[in-house]
């Protein structure tokens, strides 16, 4: 409430006002991803607005449940369209940002999404892009960790079967077959389950020696806790999903010394300083995972609306492709595919202490 206030005090003198979404996962198992998306987005435009908003409007945020559900993420692409927002900040599960992408093509809306399946900007509109990595890249770094550390060892590749998982499961065990080394194991699973006891038992069966798992954070954490509740002394890797606190509440001890990919850690991004304390100090709230990702799409949309004078789609557009924008990720740009560069896309992490740190 005392937010809200704040933002009603800072945008009072603004002229008019102009519609943006922010379209996350915000109910079902994946809702912690996406409440990040949702502060992150929130907090930009409160920061905005406090700043006199963006060409003299009031920025006036519209969040969307896309429940990481295909149906439900066309659903909620249309509640933004039929709002009339000019730019969607989203979304984050992959399957979700493909399926929604051309409804916002149609409609004349960019998009600036926290997915990392390269099929959304490589077949995307030129409305589409993204301020993240992509899972080429991230697929890389998995395969080659595997072969580095366990190339003698009895790898399980584990998915869960959607466009996310299922791809970067596969340009994992492309990688680690380019460095001659080959699974033992490639298996899918039913994501939002809560009991992985078959799986496990194929695992331990198998005897293997470490476990990558590409798929979201609640179905990682649980996959990891039954094995270590059935003895199994493996260790686990996994990807950018786990990046968030859910899989360390879930997983419990388990979970902690699991490696993962993810971006740079923006909180330590000197950029980034004055909006991590932010969060911390005034909504008691740590920006973790993609929270700063979220922001960053703001800011980026903002500063090439403000350079291009204009909210309208193409000229917008132009200004993103051409110029670098000062974020709290840094400074940024974006590829013709609509990728953002100018930042490493990955680094690797390790869970512990209930906190994810650098892989020493």
């Amino acid at each position: 409430m005392a937010v809200g206030a704040l933002a009603l005090i800072a945008t009072g003198n603004a002229r008019a006002e102009v519609r943006i979404g922010v379209a996350a996962p915000l109910s079902g198992s994946v809702q912690w991803s996406g409440e990040q998306m949702q502060r992150g987005a929130r907090r930009a435009v409160f920061d905005l607005n406090a700043q006199g908003g963006v060409l003299g409007e009031r920025i006036v945020l519209i969040p969307v449940d896309d429940a990481c559900d295909h149906e439900q993420a066309l659903a909620a692409a249309a509640k933004l369209i039929e709002a009339g927002v000019v730019f969607v900040d989203g979304h984050y599960c992959s399957h979700t940002s493909i399926a929604a992408a051309p409804l916002y093509e149609q409609a004349g809306i960019l998009m600036i999404a926290c997915s990392t399946n390269p099929r959304l900007t490589d077949e995307g509109g030129p409305n589409v892009f993204r301020v993240c990595g992509r899972d080429d890249q991230q697929g890389i770094m998995n395969g080659d960790l595997l072969a580095d550390m366990y190339a003698d060892g009895r790898i399980a590749i584990l998915h869960d079967g959607q466009t996310y998982g299922q791809a970067l499961a596969a340009l994992t065990r492309d990688r680690l077959r380019e460095r001659g080394v080959r699974e033992i194991m490639f298996e899918s699973y039913q994501p939002g389950l809560t009991d992985y006891q078959p799986l496990v038992d194929k695992l331990v069966t198998a005897a293997v020696d470490v476990t990558y798992i590409a798929g979201y954070a609640q179905d990682a954490a649980l996959i990891i806790r039954q094995a270590a509740e059935d003895g199994a002394r493996f260790p686990f890797v996994s990807t950018d999903a786990v990046a968030s606190e859910d899989f360390s509440i879930i997983s419990g001890a388990a979970g902690q010394g699991t490696r993962f990919t993810f971006l740079p850690d923006p909180r330590l991004n000197p950029a980034s300083a004055a909006v991590v304390a932010a969060f911390r100090d005034e909504e008691t709230y740590e920006p973790a995972g993609y929270t700063l990702n979220s922001y960053a799409a703001v800011q980026a949309w903002a500063q090439a609306a403000e350079a291009a004078g204009t909210f309208a789609l193409d000229a917008v557009i132009d200004v993103l492709r051409e110029a670098t924008f000062d974020t709290v990720l840094g400074q940024i740009g974006f590829d013709d595919h609509g990728d953002a560069i100018g930042y490493d896309a990955y680094d690797w992490y390790v869970w512990e202490d209930d906190a994810y740190v650098p892989m020493r």
